[in-house]
């Protein structure tokens, strides 16, 4: 059988065990696992990599734990916008959506506006049209309302203070979700999504949806899916710098992750972490953060499920 290779993300950050009662730990556990064997479902079975990032990061979307998606964090207006985006290594080819509201699973958006629209980014009201003519389904507020994100927006509401994911003073936690994976054909994918930053305001926008920024995947290098301080993973260009230097410096997959997160990333003040997979099915999932709700699975009987550092 040719290597098939599953990784997965749940989000970076400041996550102590000290700080999670046993009950919340095994509901990531079940999410992660339930998102992992999803994506290897299909991988197990000849499916595509494009095919099991989505089905990964569809999973994940729809669990109330993570910051995208079903679990999407509360705005300075009190609303959900949503970033995704999607890539194929095997022909660069890339979809992507920021600041759209209702749309339950961004992640098939962003296949669609790759696949059918004829562009790589669209934005707001206008990919919001182009997703209800894709037949798209959409969720009423309700769906996207959770107590606890709504909790930790009431707190910094009114201020100019924004929140990563579920954090307060004590902990931050970088609530994006993403997955990549390599294919039975040697074909390699990359997905990402999240709900942004608690109150945060002007429409920002981080790495999630930009292509090289938060998400990359090219089969003559790798694919890779970001999660963290988006603003310094935008600024270090991320996901495209791994692939670089695997290309031009001829550095492994697991050399490059090393590099890029615990070195250049640092260096600018940026924090998170990412998850790799390359065309000879090595798996990386590297962060700077005290833990990454991370999971990886691939052929060779590997699959595990992990949270703290």
């Amino acid at each position: 059988m040719e290597n098939i290779s599953l990784a997965i993300h749940g989000g970076a950050g400041t996550i102590l065990k000290s700080a999670m009662t046993s009950e919340k730990e095994l509901a990531y556990q079940k999410g992660l696992q339930a998102a992992l064997d999803e994506g290897y479902g299909l991988l197990a079975n000849g499916g595509s990599s494009i095919d099991a990032v989505e089905a990964a990061v569809t999973s994940l979307e729809d669990c109330t734990l993570f910051n995208a998606g079903k679990g999407s964090v509360f705005t300075s207006e009190g609303s959900h916008e949503m970033d995704a985006s999607i890539m194929d290594g095997s022909n660069l080819m890339a979809g992507a959506v920021s600041a759209i509201s209702g749309v339950k699973n961004p992640v098939q958006l962003s296949r669609l506006v790759m696949e059918q629209s004829g562009h790589v980014f669209l934005s707001g009201e206008g990919a919001e049209k182009f997703a209800k003519q894709m037949n798209c389904k959409f969720e009423s507020d309700d769906y996207f309302y959770d107590e606890f994100r709504h909790q930790q927006w009431l707190e910094v509401k009114g201020t100019d203070q924004f929140q990563l994911d579920h954090s307060d003073n004590k902990e931050h936690k970088f609530g994006t979700v993403g997955a990549v994976a390599l294919d039975s054909r040697g074909n390699i994918a990359a997905a990402t999504s999240t709900g942004g930053m608690t109150n945060k305001r002007f429409g920002r926008i981080g790495d999630s949806p930009m292509i090289g920024a938060g998400n990359y995947a090219n089969n003559q290098t790798c694919a890779v899916s970001c999660t963290g301080s988006g603003e310094f993973f935008i600024r270090g260009v991320v996901a495209y710098d791994v692939s670089c230097l695997i290309e031009y410096k001829g550095l492994s997959l697991a050399q490059a992750c090393h590099e890029v997160v615990q070195k250049r990333l640092m260096k600018i003040g940026g924090d998170g972490g990412l998850i790799a997979v390359d065309t000879h099915g090595n798996i990386v999932l590297e962060f700077n953060t005290e833990g990454m709700y991370r999971g990886a699975r691939n052929n060779n009987g590997l699959n595990e499920i992990s949270i703290y550092k």
